[in-house]
């Protein structure tokens, strides 16, 4: 996992990283998930009717957008701390014809409110999934599911993983074992 976070990284480094702000410090690069990809995400996170959704670094909404519009999702939230991905997520949004069951808000993932969500979406990278993994624990319900593209989350084994080319996508559910084990409170 590190020799691949590592490669990642170093391809990371010659993809432009669109709209940098000098004063919003970015844990993570905004690299776009490709479409058989989220909708694989969504497929293995089991998204369906009355599920609360939220993607975690949304970039531009792309994951939130296709919960609600083709999975039904009862409503997404994204979170990005870069002001013109907000901006385009919104305007993905409108163009969808979804603005009535997503909202994308300019934040911190790391004092984002998820407490409601059935199912997190992510693509991080490992240590940022590391830090994240006692608030995720801590703020979701047992039988909520997280999801993420690319990395795991350290000793917390997937309940599945799917791979896709060269992209793995790993899925957790949160138990009541997980949050004593890993929450961190």
């Amino acid at each position: 996992m590190q020799l691949f976070a590592g490669v990642l990284g170093v391809l990371l480094v010659g993809i432009p990283v669109v709209a940098q702000e000098s004063d919003v410090h970015k844990d993570v690069p905004y690299v776009p998930t490709p479409p058989e990809v989220v909708e694989a995400m969504l497929k293995l996170g089991k998204v369906g009717a009355g599920d609360i959704h939220y993607d975690l670094g949304c970039g531009d909404g792309r994951i939130v957008i296709m919960a609600v519009q083709k999975f039904g999702a009862a409503r997404g939230t994204g979170y990005d701390i870069d002001p013109e991905r907000i901006k385009e997520a919104n305007a993905n949004a409108r163009e969808a014809g979804v603005t009535g069951k997503v909202k994308f808000i300019l934040g911190n993932l790391f004092d984002a409110d998820f407490r409601d969500a059935s199912i997190v979406t992510l693509y991080l990278l490992p240590e940022v999934n590391l830090k994240l993994r006692p608030k995720l624990l801590n703020d979701l319900k047992v039988g909520s599911r997280i999801v993420s593209h690319q990395f795991d989350m350290g000793d917390w084994k997937p309940d599945n993983e799917v791979k896709i080319d060269w992209r793995t996508i790993y899925v957790w559910t949160v138990t009541a074992k997980a949050k004593a084990e890993f929450g961190g409170k």
